[in-house]
């Protein structure tokens, strides 16, 4: 089963029927966004277009979509929660907004929830390809010391992904034989990992920890996992920088 029919499936469990037919009325594999407000028209997002469906959804509505989303367990998301979205089946994500409750300087939960903002995870096999040579040392089959940048917005966590796949997998074409890697995805937005499981394909000696901060988890990566290379993603306290995507990565 691919991305878009899982994504199918979970939509006609989690969504009222009324607004199941009219996103059916839209080619539903070009949808990229769908955000859903309390009394406001529901809005497609299809690649640089808009579609403002009639149906309104009330707090009720959008309450019961998003415990759904989360098989009516909402406890188990916690974690996912405090950090503004939730990883549902196929990797796909639910932001959410409403009443932040804030104690001694962290977010403990969001309350009154007024929406919604499901994105569709799409994988895009090979993207990575011309960026390789920048990346990979064929000469001691290892990777080299790698910052990727970009504008918010340009693709760099999907290439990032990709460039993951690979270094995994290994590349026959050029000799490259595949490394162990370590993700660090304090996000979750690489492997999106949904029940322990990565929805997205980060290769076969790839090694995921998630919602952990990079300091740590590099820590217990080095510890425990033995890793090659280690792969982190948004770069953005003190010594890091935001937009940037850290992608190596420490030798063992």
């Amino acid at each position: 089963m691919n991305k878009q029919e899982l994504f199918r499936i979970t939509l006609s469990k989690c969504f009222p029927d009324e607004l199941l037919h009219a996103i059916n009325s839209v080619n539903i594999d070009k949808i990229e966004e769908i955000r859903i407000r309390v009394d406001k028209p529901v809005i497609l997002k299809v690649g640089v277009t808009e579609i403002v469906l009639k149906y309104k959804a009330s707090t009720d509505e959008i309450l019961n979509i998003f415990q759904a989303f989360c098989n009516n367990s909402i406890y188990t998301y916690q974690n996912q929660i405090c950090g503004g979205f939730i990883t549902i089946p196929g990797g796909h994500r639910v932001g959410i907004s409403g009443s932040v409750v804030v104690k001694e300087g962290k977010v403990t939960n969001i309350t009154n929830l007024y929406s919604l903002n499901i994105r569709i995870a799409r994988e895009i096999p090979n993207c990575s390809m011309p960026l390789l040579q920048y990346v990979i040392d064929i000469s001691k089959n290892s990777v080299f010391n790698t910052l990727i940048v970009s504008p918010p917005g340009a693709g760099k966590t999907t290439m990032l992904r990709d460039v993951v796949n690979k270094i995994s997998n290994g590349i026959p074409e050029i000799n490259f034989k595949g490394l162990t890697v370590s993700v660090i995805d304090e996000r979750g937005e690489i492997a999106a990992m949904h029940r322990g499981v990565p929805q997205n394909d980060v290769g076969i000696r790839t090694d995921v920890l998630d919602n952990v901060p990079k300091t740590i988890g590099i820590r217990m990566a080095v510890r425990s996992l033995a890793p090659q290379v280690i792969v982190a993603d948004e770069i953005r306290k003190q010594r890091r920088c935001r937009g940037n995507k850290l992608c190596n990565m420490f030798r063992s």
